[in-house]
């Protein structure tokens, strides 16, 4: 029942962190054990509803098993670097280097006290960030239409009801044109998360709230899901458009669905089937909640992509290795050929691991500019452009 791979992390901290200590051995022998628990936090998370994605746990102790388990997952390559100095010490004149209990002590310290804010950082409530698009053939009509872009709201045990009302709230509050979101809404079922998604009901935009499934909609029953966010007046745009109208000039907005989608058997992201019957020659926004087929979307004459599922690579360094998974697209605004893309860092991410250090989540305002009056995201080609 012990899945390894997480307890490596946790037995080298025991071994190379607290077993050196000078405490008695039953106060080490109860942290070991705690440590070995907290490691396994994904096998209770299943054994709790069946799915590692849903911790069905009371809210302050899936708060707990992310601090515990995320300060292991800091402590474990803090005590790898030093025991990579003593070990290159042992070459040098002298002799080698003895690792202090202090610095051994230093590294529990520090992992606990960073798994802390990395926490605190994850379940706020996110901050506004403006970014601004310039699109080329933009109709005046449009010039300084806003988008609101929530993404990775996974609303579960860790991100309940009470959270998705001040979330709710705080984007009523920007009176966005419209509201898109890129998936991953929940984790959790149908009954389980009822409750916690009803205030999605109340979001507000001129244009309407829109959405296309993520990734982790069909871990737990698409089909309901959707017809339940539909009930709740989310229109979801699963391999489909619609077209935004402002003083004669057009818009459209199109979504496909995920790319899992075909491991359970429901339709793959399909463009084309998306951009069916678009007017010719109006820019196209397109939502796709991952953003690694960027480069297809591009070449389809898309003029801007919204998407999210990388959650910002939740940890400045990490993001590096969440890059090579999507294609390189991680966090913020890149250009792809002739098209903008957005990746959010999102609005919250999975309670598995959920953790930011460097990565805030974020509620995004994208702002749409004719292109000779560009506000931001100057043309960097291929490669990602800066941030505001």
């Amino acid at each position: 029942m012990i899945r390894l791979i997480p307890s490596l992390p946790a037995l080298y901290v025991i071994a190379r962190v607290v077993w050196p200590m000078p405490w008695p051995l039953p106060l080490k022998l109860g942290l070991a054990l705690v440590l070995l628990a907290a490691s396994q936090y994904h096998l209770w998370s299943r054994l709790s509803s069946g799915s590692v994605f849903a911790p069905e746990f009371p809210r302050p102790v899936v708060i707990l098993f992310n601090w515990a388990f995320g300060a292991i997952a800091l402590a474990a390559p803090l005590q790898i670097a030093l025991d990579l100095v003593a070990l290159v010490s042992l070459a040098l004149p002298g002799g080698g280097w003895t690792i202090p209990t202090a610095a051994r002590a230093a590294v529990a310290l520090t992992s606990a006290l960073l798994a802390a804010i990395a926490v605190r950082q994850a379940l706020r409530v996110p901050p506004l960030k403006d970014v601004g698009v310039a699109i080329a053939d933009l109709a005046p009509g449009f010039d300084g239409f806003t988008l609101l872009h929530l993404t990775d709201l996974h609303i579960s045990r860790l991100f309940p009801g009470s959270w998705a009302r001040d979330v709710v709230a705080r984007a009523n509050a920007l009176d966005a044109d419209v509201i898109v979101v890129t998936g991953d809404f929940i984790d959790g079922s149908l009954d389980a998360r009822r409750a916690d998604v009803a205030p999605l009901a109340a979001l507000r935009a001129r244009d309407g709230v829109w959405a296309v499934p993520g990734n982790h909609e069909y871990f737990f029953d698409a089909d309901a899901w959707m017809r339940h966010l539909e009930g709740l007046g989310i229109r979801i745009l699963a391999n489909a458009h619609t077209v935004l109208t402002r003083d004669g000039g057009a818009l459209v907005l199109a979504g496909v669905t995920d790319r899992s989608a075909p491991a359970t058997g429901h339709p793959g992201p399909d463009l084309a089937a998306a951009l069916a019957g678009a007017p010719a020659g109006a820019p196209i926004v397109l939502l796709d909640h991952q953003p690694a087929q960027a480069a297809r979307a591009a070449a389809r004459g898309v003029a801007l992509q919204l998407s999210g599922h990388t959650h910002g690579g939740m940890i400045r360094g990490l993001d590096r290795l969440v890059a090579r998974g999507n294609a390189g697209f991680v966090s913020g605004a890149y250009q792809v050929g002739g098209m903008r893309l957005y990746v959010s860092n999102g609005t919250a991410l999975w309670p598995g691991f959920a953790l930011r250090l460097g990565r805030p989540s974020e509620l995004t305002r994208i702002t749409l500019r004719r292109a000779a009056q560009s506000i931001g995201m100057p043309p960097v080609t291929g490669t990602r452009a800066p941030d505001m």
